[in-house]
């Protein structure tokens, strides 16, 4: 059973998330664990700020299993 997205305004603080885009295209992950931070996203494995602006989230780890 595929996992649910939840909207990137529910997304807890200092926890490995898997982030998703949206735009005219339709969704998109990113490819890496992200963390909200007080000073932004960052980078959940090299600490570094990432310039995104997420729709979505859910617990890293979560991904759809084919």
């Amino acid at each position: 059973m595929p996992c649910m997205w939840d909207l990137i305004e529910t997304a807890p603080f200092f926890r490995s998330l898997e982030l998703a885009v949206l735009d005219e295209d339709g969704m998109h992950p990113l490819v890496f664990p992200c963390q909200k931070t007080l000073a932004g996203w960052k980078h959940a494995i090299t600490g570094l700020l990432v310039d995104i602006n997420p729709t979505h989230w859910r617990h890293w780890g979560e991904q759809d299993e084919a």
